[in-house]
This record gives structure tokens, C-alpha cells and sequence, in this order.
């Protein structure tokens, strides 16, 4: 008398799946050793940003009375008062101070600057008579470089973490595929409940990892004293994890999907292509065209792009306290309707041997 095995549940399924995906990962030394060298990287990075903002550098140059009393007011040189001419010299000459200024009736300006090879171009810079400039917005151009760099970090840690949790999901469909391990697996499971392991397992991973990150960042920024910049980066952080967990997840069905098309690893490349692009153009453009409002505007709506696009709008205090949660709509819709193609392709392309699956036939029941 025999008994029948018992069933296993779609939960207890995806579960299986998922920490099958986990053991792997977490087993992997090159998994280990790559997240030990972001995390590393990310807290040097904050450190020295921190420790360069907080040291400021100085010039040592000596001046006469009248003209000391005048540079006091300059930031960024370290004046020493001289009595004369030969006074200045003498420090200049002797390597004390990098320049002397000093009085001068034969000069046009009244002063002149002694140096033994070359003057320092701030100083004479700050000496020259320049027009009054007005800036009628004078924020923005403070913003440029820290645009750019939340920009270019944002924007990498998703590329990164898409390429490196998205692309192994490709190569372990087709793996199992190329082993017929996946026959054996769809004989227990549904195809659907492999996908919602497989992405789960990966999303997880993912997120995990940015979670670390971004208490790494916290710790930094409270070490180096940054508290003021780090009470304006909490709300874009948090809204940055929030996007990233629904675009991994759009970004995870669609590498499975793509995975499930071939039967060997020498044919990925046709199908992640197109995945890579649409990945890397829209954070391109989010960091070459930071400063500009209306492509901020369209990119921080777009799925691809929201994650990086959403958070330094709000970081700026560029966006609506709506628009996040619009943007946020638009991502799970969009999820719900790729994720369900991508489920659909990933069905019946599964156990189709051979040839590159054209997409039309993984589409069509």
C-alpha cells in the first residue's frame, strides 16, 4: 500500500524556491567577497567626502600693514604682516610663505606680488578689480556638482545591483534548462511558482544589500558630522529603497523571462541586450541631464528611471508631495502588467529545447 506525497502549497513553494536562490548566493565566495568591497568602498567614499569638506587648506602669504588689513577679509590665505619690502623677501625667499604683497607707487594698482617662480593664481585673482556680479539664482549653481554626484551614486548602486542579482537569475534558468533540472522541477511546482521564488530569492538579495548600504552611509555621515546633509538625504533614501524594491522586482521577472528563451549560455546576449539598454539609458540620462527640470521631470515617471529620478527631485525640493506616490502607481502597474507577460513567456518557453524561442511563439498560449 502506497501513499500519495504530499502536496506542496503555493507559498510553501515559492518559499522553497526562494531560499534555494538564497543558499546559493549566500555559498558564493565571489558573492561574499564583491558585497564586502561595496560596503568597504561605500564607507571610504562617505568618509573622505566627509574629512575633504572638513578640511579647508590654506596659502601662506606675507603683506605690509595697509594691505594685510585688506586680504583678512579673503578666505583661504593664512597672512603674515611684514614692515617692509625687504622683510617680505626674506620670508618668500626662505620658502616661509609661497607670495608677499606688499605697497607699490609705481604700480598701476598701488601693490605688487613677490613670488620666486610663480604667484598663486587665487591670489592674484582675489587682487584684480572685477565687476559686481548679480545672481538672480544663485542656488542652482550650488546644487550642479552635488546634482551630479547623488546622481551618479543613486544611479550606479541600482545599475550595479540590477546587473548583479538580474543577469545570475538569466544564467540559472538556462542552466537549469541546459541540465534538465528544470523538468524535474516543474514536475513538483508550477512554472509561475518558480518565477515568484526565483524572483523573490533575488529581490530579497537585493534588498538586503541596499539596506546595508544605506546604513553604511548613515554611519558615515554621522562619524564625519554631516548630520545637517543627512536630515535632507533621509526622505530621498527611503523613497529610493521603496522604488528600488518594485523596479528590481519589474527588472527580475523580465531577466527570468529572458532566460527562459534559450537553452545555452552562448545565446543570452541577444536577449539580456535589450535588457542591459533598458537599464543603462535611463540613469545616463539621469545624471548627464540632472540640471535639466523637464527631463527630470518625464524621468522620474518613467519605471526604468523613477528610482534614481524621484529621489533627487525630492531631494531638491523640485517635487509635490504627490508626485511620489503617482510615480509609485505607475511602477506597480507597470510591474503588474511586465511581470504577467514576463510569467506568460516564462511558462511556455520553459521546456522548449534547442533554438532561441522568438518572442511571438513565448507570447502565444
Amino acid at each position: 500500500m502506497s501513499t500519495a506525497a504530499p502536496s506542496v502549497s503555493t507559498s510553501q513553494g515559492v518559499w522553497l524556491v526562494a531560499e534555494r536562490e538564497l543558499g546559493s548566493k549566500l555559498r558564493s565566495k565571489s558573492f561574499l567577497i564583491s558585497t564586502a568591497i561595496l560596503i568597504i568602498g561605500a564607507l571610504a567614499g562617505v568618509l573622505w567626502m566627509g574629512f575633504s569638506a572638513g578640511t579647508s587648506s590654506t596659502t601662506p602669504i606675507a603683506a605690509t600693514a595697509g594691505v594685510a588689513a585688506q586680504l583678512d577679509a579673503v578666505d583661504g590665505y593664512e597672512v603674515t604682516e611684514v614692515a617692509d619690502r625687504a622683510a617680505a623677501e626674506e620670508l618668500v625667499e626662505e620658502g616661509e610663505v609661497d607670495a608677499a604683497v606688499i605697497d607699490d607707487a609705481a604700480s598701476p594698482t598701488g601693490l605688487a606680488v613677490l613670488a620666486l617662480e610663480e604667484a598663486p593664481p587665487g591670489l592674484v585673482s582675489a587682487l584684480s578689480v572685477s565687476p559686481v556680479v548679480e545672481l538672480l539664482d544663485p542656488a542652482a549653481g550650488e546644487d550642479g556638482p552635488l546634482r551630479y554626484i547623488l546622481g551618479l551614486v543613486f544611479g550606479l548602486v541600482f545599475f550595479m545591483a540590477a546587473m548583479s542579482f538580474g543577469t545570475p537569475i538569466t544564467t540559472s534558468v538556462v542552466e537549469e534548462k541546459q541540465t534538465r533540472v528544470v523538468e524535474i522541477l516543474i514536475a513538483a511546482i508550477p512554472a509561475r511558482v518558480l518565477l515568484a521564488g526565483k524572483v523573490l530569492g533575488n529581490t530579497i538579495l537585493a534588498i538586503a544589500q541596499i539596506v546595508v548600504l544605506i546604513a553604511v552611509a548613515v554611519v558615515g555621515l554621522v562619524v564625519t558630522g554631516q548630520t545637517a546633509f543627512l536630515q535632507g538625504l533621509g526622505a530621498p533614501m527611503v523613497w529610493f529603497a521603496v522604488f528600488f524594491l518594485f523596479g528590481f522586482v519589474l527588472l527580475a521577472g523580465m531577466f527570468a523571462a529572458a532566460g527562459s528563451m534559450v537553452s545555452r549560455q552562448e545565446d543570452t546576449g541577444p536577449t539580456l541586450t535589450p535588457l542591459i539598454y533598458l537599464t543603462m539609458i535611463p540613469y545616463f540620462l539621469v545624471i548627464f541631464l540632472g540640471d535639466n527640470p523637464v527631463v527630470m521631470a518625464i524621468l522620474s515617471y518613467v519605471p526604468f528611471s523613477a528610482a534614481v529620478g524621484m529621489p533627487l527631485r525630492l531631494f531638491f525640493n523640485e517635487a509635490q508631495w504627490w508626485e511620489p506616490l503617482v510615480s509609485l502607481g505607475i511602477l506597480l502597474a507597470t510591474c503588474v502588467v511586465v511581470i504577467g507577460l514576463g510569467a506568460k513567456i516564462y511558462e511556455n518557453s520553459l521546456l522548449r529545447m534547442g533554438a532561441r524561442v522568438k518572442l511571438k511563439d513565448a507570447l502565444r498560449a
